[in-house]
């Protein structure tokens, strides 16, 4: 099964990692590090816009699920029932949002894997048709070694991961209802995840490689412009519905 990975996924990102390093003018191994990124962004794509739409829509329903959790309060049955069909009627699965993940999750460990052992620690697992270099400056920008933890670009994780979250709230009405108390102390508890998120983001940061936490704060950011990509690219479809339903 280990070789299976290193075959599979582990090698391969290894082989590119060292393939853009040796064409970037002057081995920068940061600007190698990004494109990495970008590219690996690019390829999941697709799967990261079915991610992001499906969790927008579970959150856009969360209201509504309330609403259900407190009509069947004392009726599981009918709790179950009615949240299956809401699902249902606005053509939406719950466990979307997941399959993507799971299908990335192995390249994602791969790139960890990758940075967390040491680039010219396994050099040997470079393809022969791949430049070989004798060893992998990590000195990056002129400025930054990226073998070691550093403070700015975990900082820089951690903010990208506020902008992110921070995008996927949904704004509720302020409305008061039976209900209130309970949807306020969820609102409260959303807005503590949001800065909780960033802090423990800050946190691992400072104790990882600086090249395994500039690609967390890159591919945090790609996710970020992608979620405003996609909510743009969906917002004209929500707003003729919306026309539609007011008619």
């Amino acid at each position: 099964m280990a070789n299976f990975f290193t075959v599979f996924f582990y090698q391969p990102i290894l082989n590119l990692l060292v393939f853009l390093y040796n064409i970037i003018p002057f081995n920068d191994f940061g600007t190698a590090i990004i494109l990495l990124t970008v590219i690996i962004k690019l390829v999941f794509w697709p799967l990261g816009a079915k991610a992001i739409k499906s969790q927008k829509a579970l959150q856009d329903l969360q209201p509504k699920i309330d609403e259900i959790k407190k009509q069947y309060a004392n009726d599981k049955a009918g709790l179950s029932k009615a949240t299956m069909d809401l699902y249902k009627d606005n053509k939406v699965n719950p466990f979307s949002s997941c399959l993507p993940l799971l299908i990335q999750l192995p390249f994602l460990w791969a790139v960890y894997k990758v940075f967390s052992d040491g680039i010219s620690n396994n050099l040997s697992l470079v393809y022969s048709f791949i430049h070989r270099p004798e060893v992998i400056n990590t000195f990056s920008f002129g400025f930054l070694d990226l073998a070691k933890p550093n403070i700015y670009l975990a900082v820089l994780a951690g903010a990208a991961q506020f902008l992110q979250a921070k995008m996927m709230i949904t704004k509720k009405p302020e409305v008061q209802s039976p209900g209130a108390k309970d949807e306020n102390m969820m609102a409260i508890m959303n807005k503590q995840m949001l800065f909780i998120m960033p802090a423990v983001t800050v946190f691992i940061g400072l104790s990882l490689p600086g090249g395994l936490t500039l690609y967390w704060f890159v591919i945090t950011f790609l996710t970020a412009v992608q979620q405003y990509i996609t909510f743009r690219n969906d917002k004209p479809k929500t707003d003729t519905i919306e026309g539609e339903i007011v008619k």
